[in-house]
């Protein structure tokens, strides 16, 4: 059993002591750095009180961008797919064609 470091982070002027591989500890640091930036925005835009408000607003606000993000990948996954039919149906006609063709 491999035994995974502990990474200390900083969100919203409080300390987190997380276990963490050390190959995914640079990540981690980016999450909660992320994470810090994005409570802190909604800390100071005065409309939402208390850390625990604070993290939902912000834990809400990622899952949004993340889902948006998500479906925006597959829309251009499925376009990309239905532009490699269109071109290989071509490539299929341009060879049948082709092959109509008298030979000299």
């Amino acid at each position: 059993m491999t035994q995974s470091n502990t990474v200390t982070v900083h969100i919203l002027d409080k300390d987190y002591c997380i276990a963490c591989p050390p190959e995914e500890r640079a990540n981690l640091e980016s999450a909660a750095r992320y994470l810090d930036g994005k409570m802190r925005e909604i800390r100071m835009s005065g409309k939402v009180i208390g850390a625990d408000r604070v993290a939902v607003m912000a834990a809400l606000n990622i899952t949004h961008d993340l889902l948006h993000k998500q479906q925006n990948l597959d829309q251009q996954a499925s376009s990309t797919r239905e532009q490699v039919r269109d071109l290989l149906d071509r490539v299929d006609q341009a060879l049948a064609t082709d092959q109509d063709a008298p030979q000299s």
